[in-house]
Order: C-alpha cells, then structure tokens, then sequence
C-alpha cells in the first residue's frame, strides 16, 4: 500500500467530496497518487452508506477528465518548445528534426489506444502520456474521446469492485496492483519481441537485392555469349566450311 493512502483516506472521510475531486484532479495532472485504491475504498465506503456511489462516479470521471486536459495543455504550452530546443542543439545528437517527426507520425496513428490504455490499464502512464499527446499537438478532440471513454472505465471498475467486495478492498487492491505489474512485464516482452522480428524481417530483406542482382549479372553475361546456329545433319554429311574452326 502507498504511503500517502491513509492520510488520503482520511482526508476523504472528513471532507467529503470535494477533497475527493481536488485530489484526483491533481493525480491525473501528473502527480503519482493512489487513485485507484483511493476509488477502491470510496466504493467499500459507499457500501457502508457513508458516500452515494454515483455522485463518486460522476466525480470521479469528471476530475480525472479535467486533469488529463490541464496536462495536455501543459504539454501543449511547455513540452513543444522544449522538444524544439532540444532538437536544434547539437549536444542532443539523439534528438533531431527527423526523430521528432517520425515520432509525432507514431503518436498521431497510435496515439489513440496510448491514450484510452493508459487511462484504467496502464494508469501510472497517464501523466506522460497527456504532457506527449500535448507536446506532439495531437488532435484536442480525438483526445478527449479517448481521454473520456478510458476515465469511465478507469472510475467504474475500481469503485464497482470496492463496492462488491466491501471490507475487502485492501486485498482487491493488491491482486490489482500484482495484475497491472503482471501486464506491464508482458507488454514489455511483447514489443520486445515484435522489434526482434521485425529487425530479422529487414535483414532478410537487405540480403534479397544482392542475390537477384547476381543472377541478373550472370544472365546478361549468358546473354552476351553468341549461340551457334542449330543446324541438323544427315548421317554421313559433314557440316559446311563455315563452321569448321
């Protein structure tokens, strides 16, 4: 468990509401907090009567929303002229003009599912990835899509669970916690291995020209023997003088 969970919590139960959205605001800004065990909780809290589940969903999603858009603005003002700089000085030889480029063509045919994935699967992303989405001047309106249909997901899910599983939320909580890591690792290896066949398919590909540019010398090189006309000759006759040596 975090360490900032019981002093969150207990700011919730005094204050209520408007705690709970200050805080998962500034959690979906970019400040690492425990939103997820946090909405676990307010769900076991709502099954007890302290809290009425759908005013903590539509707090939920509406706070989280406002944050991702605060961090993509943030992005959007800060991150471009950083990017900027960084790609015209020549001690960032790794950063250039033509990596910001593919980079931003990435994002804009992926940045989609970065976008809705981080929001409930991948959530301790989420602050990096609205400050990209910012900085790469994705799409406001493809990203609020997303941003929205992933922060339903990400609000719904943990509350239903702490509300099913009341006093139990604490072990829901851990299983959650070992599955995210669980499906990190896995993604990980995942892309690691598309790189690896990817990398072997271009190998393959940079040896093909070499060969078919040998048997096309070779071919031309057969081409330019002259052939001998093909004549037939009765047995007994011997061939004309011309094609004595």
């Amino acid at each position: 468990m975090s360490i900032s969970l019981p002093t969150l919590l207990t700011w919730l139960q005094l204050y209520g509401y408007p705690v709970l959205w200050g805080v998962i605001c500034v959690a979906a800004v970019g400040i690492p907090l425990p939103i997820s065990l946090v909405l676990l909780a307010a769900g076991a809290f709502a099954a007890l009567g302290d809290f009425n589940i759908l005013f903590l969903a539509l707090i939920a999603i509406t706070a989280s929303t406002c944050g991702d858009s605060l961090g993509y603005l943030l992005g959007r003002r800060v991150g471009t002229p950083i990017f900027d700089w960084l790609a015209h000085k020549r001690r960032f030889r790794l950063l250039t003009p033509q990596r910001l480029a593919q980079a931003h063509d990435y994002f804009e045919r992926r940045g989609a599912w970065a976008v809705f994935l981080s929001r409930f699967l991948f959530s301790g992303f989420g602050g990096v990835i609205n400050l990209l989405a910012g900085a790469e001047r994705y799409p406001y309106r493809r990203f609020l899509l997303f941003d929205f249909s992933g922060e339903v997901l990400g609000a719904l899910i943990p509350l239903i669970l702490g509300y099913i599983f009341g006093a139990n939320w604490e072990a829901v909580g851990d299983i959650m916690g070992a599955t995210s890591g669980l499906t990190i690792t896995l993604l990980v290896v995942l892309v690691l291995v598309v790189q690896l066949v990817k990398a072997l398919h271009n190998t393959q590909t940079s040896k093909e020209p070499v060969s078919t540019r040998k048997t096309t010398s070779s071919a031309n090189v057969a081409m330019r023997i002259p052939l001998l006309p093909q004549q037939e000759f009765r047995h007994g006759e011997a061939p004309p003088e011309s094609l004595i040596p």
